[in-house]
């Protein structure tokens, strides 16, 4: 996701579960998490899959708004 006013890149958007593409979640992960590991040719995240299944999430086909309300949630949860 990005900023609309800043043009900055805000959040990475991680998408897994569901079955066959459907019913899939959707978990925001702050960008300055991410760190570039060029031994895997990607991004890597100093994250379990349970911590990311316990972060805030949503439904595919339910994009919430970015305001500073939602922003704020997911950065508490990273503990930013």
């Amino acid at each position: 996701m990005i900023d609309k006013i800043s043009g900055q890149v805000r959040y990475a958007v991680l998408e897994f579960g569901g079955f066959l593409g459907m019913g899939t979640d959707r978990y925001p992960l702050p960008w300055s998490m991410l760190k570039y590991d060029t031994s895997q040719d990607g991004y890597v995240v100093p994250l379990t899959k349970a911590q990311i299944e316990g972060a805030p999430k949503y439904a595919s086909d339910r994009v919430p708004e970015y305001d500073d309300t939602y922003s704020g949630t997911v950065d508490k949860y990273y503990g930013l």
